[in-house]
């Protein structure tokens, strides 16, 4: 029955079952005259019943010894890694208040750094400005206001002899006057 069970085929009945058995075998002991024939019994039993616990030990002391070799064994692979890897890896840079770490895989990623995007923002401004200018120009022409050419080319000829920077206002000025 369960003393005859490999200790590790154990279940928690039969753990109770071998301790009714020996139990059991200790009242005979007192009571009966059969005294050297349940002796041997119950000495049998005792025996097989301490063999079963030292199975049981020594399999879980192999296998808290195979855990442990184990784990050194993966401690020891984790420091040869990071030592591995602190040589190999790029050097800390300390980093200031303009400074940004960005991770190139990330898809929304910033593309453009803030001083392009402020170029940008200001050339957009500037060809808004321009294109307004444009269409005020072009109304007047489809308004009738500038129809002769030589209009046309006195007014370029004041431009190009104004400054560079005032140009753009002057001509703003004399759109601005004829309207």
């Amino acid at each position: 029955s369960a003393l005859e069970k490999s200790p590790f085929q154990l279940t928690a009945a039969d753990v109770y079952d071998i301790s009714a058995v020996v139990g059991r075998d200790l009242l005979q002991l007192r009571a009966g005259p059969e005294l050297p024939a349940a002796r041997a019994r119950l000495q049998f039993r005792i025996v097989r019943v301490l063999e079963m616990l030292e199975a049981l030990v020594s399999e879980s002391s192999v296998a808290e010894e195979q855990l442990r070799r184990e784990r050194d064994s993966l401690r020891r692979e984790l420091e040869q890694l990071r030592a591995a890897a602190a040589p190999g890896s790029a050097p800390q840079v300390s980093l200031g208040p303009d400074k940004m770490v960005v991770d190139l895989t990330d898809p929304n990623r910033p593309r453009f750094t803030l001083q392009e995007l402020q170029d940008v923002l200001q050339e957009r401004n500037q060809l808004k400005a321009q294109l307004l200018v444009v269409q005020e120009e072009l109304q007047c022409y489809k308004s009738g206001i500038i129809s002769q050419r030589k209009d046309q080319t006195e007014e370029l000829e004041k431009e190009s002899s104004g400054s560079s920077a005032g140009t753009s206002k002057h001509s703003e000025k004399t759109i601005i006057k004829r309207l």
